[in-house]
């Protein structure tokens, strides 16, 4: 399992608004570019794009909830 971990402090989101579905379900395909979240640091909200391949296999972080620097806020099952 690959972890992947949040860039910065914030606010972690796994959708682009409320209205929409999440970026990422569980077993869904993610190349290396693809968002996978947002977090929201002081209004300004910026895209977590994945930096390997891999199958995703599900959010650890909660939906609109805080995250610090280094957390794990989603796991891939595999990378290539």
């Amino acid at each position: 399992m690959t972890e992947i971990k949040s860039p910065l402090p914030g606010t972690f989101y796994h959708r682009p608004s409320p209205e929409e579905p999440i970026y990422k379900n569980s077993d869904d395909m993610v190349n290396v570019g693809d968002t996978i979240g947002l977090i929201e640091v002081m209004k300004t909200f910026i895209e977590v794009k994945a930096e390997i391949e891999g199958v995703f296999d599900n959010y650890l972080a909660d939906d609109a909830k805080p995250v610090q620097a280094g957390d794990v806020i989603a796991a891939l099952k595999g990378s290539s």
